[in-house]
């Protein structure tokens, strides 16, 4: 599932930040609830691009609760539903209606502090800008 929700969110963002080389996203997963056959993700994710001629960061990234829903079909997982809250005023608000409130409580206090996911991408990108 972690792969599928990585290559999802890559692949829904390549052409938003179109002049990096490349992307990496790693995600803290609150928790999930099946209904139905649709398993329902709430997590955060932190997604990042680079440019391997400068070797660093480019200017352009996120760092957002997800809440994503996955079916199985055909023995593998695919993303049928994706939706992060607005940033406006309504945030909090709007977080509240879409995960759980336990959930939303974590969401909220991660937002801005999400320390382990910044230094999982970038070990990420180490990796492919040493290749």
């Amino acid at each position: 599932m972690d792969k599928t929700i990585t290559d999802y969110i890559l692949k829904e963002y390549q052409d938003v930040y179109p002049t990096t080389d490349r992307q990496f996203e790693a995600h803290k997963v609150y928790g999930a609830k099946e209904k139905s056959g649709v398993i329902s993700v709430y997590m955060y994710s932190f997604y990042l691009c680079f440019n391997k001629e400068t070797g660093t960061e480019g200017q352009s990234g996120h760092s957002v609760p997800v809440l994503i829903k996955l079916e199985e079909q055909e023995g593998k997982y695919v993303v049928t539903y994706y939706k992060e809250p607005q940033n406006d005023s309504n945030y909090k608000y709007a977080l509240y209606k879409m995960f759980p409130r336990v959930y939303a409580a974590k969401a909220l206090a991660d937002t801005g502090h999400v320390k382990e996911l910044e230094k999982e991408v970038q070990k990420k990108a180490e990796v492919w800008l040493n290749q």
